[in-house]
């Protein structure tokens, strides 16, 4: 991946934590909420945190590890996110937007792994 789609990503998965994290101020806080919020806050910015750890990656297999992490925890989010739609805690039009984007987020990091395993 060249430098420059590595910052564009960087800072793409940077700002989709920062969404995750704003919309999750707004939510009711009940116990249910207060719990898949915990998770989804976890898992959206543990994508942008470990995607910046892959770029700091030594080797091409710890890149594939690091990368491996950030598809799962991206897929986590989608998890999450489908969760609070579909338990009522949040209309689901109000989260088609970071659904959608989670899910651009996890298709690209397959990619990329799938790419790096060669």
């Amino acid at each position: 991946m060249n430098a420059e789609k590595h910052q564009e990503l960087r800072t793409g998965t940077k700002a989709f934590a920062l969404r995750v994290i704003r919309m999750s101020q707004a939510l009711p806080r009940s116990r249910e909420a207060n719990v898949i919020v915990q998770q989804v806050l976890r898992s959206a910015t543990s994508v942008a945190a470990n995607y910046r750890a892959a770029g700091r990656s030594r080797s091409k297999a710890e890149f594939i590890a690091k990368i491996g992490v950030v598809v799962e925890e991206a897929d986590e989010t989608v998890f999450w996110l489908e969760m609070l739609g579909e338990s009522g805690i949040v209309s689901p039009a109000k989260l088609q937007n970071l659904l959608t984007e989670a899910t651009e987020l996890t298709a690209i990091f397959t990619a990329s792994r799938k790419t790096a395993k060669g």
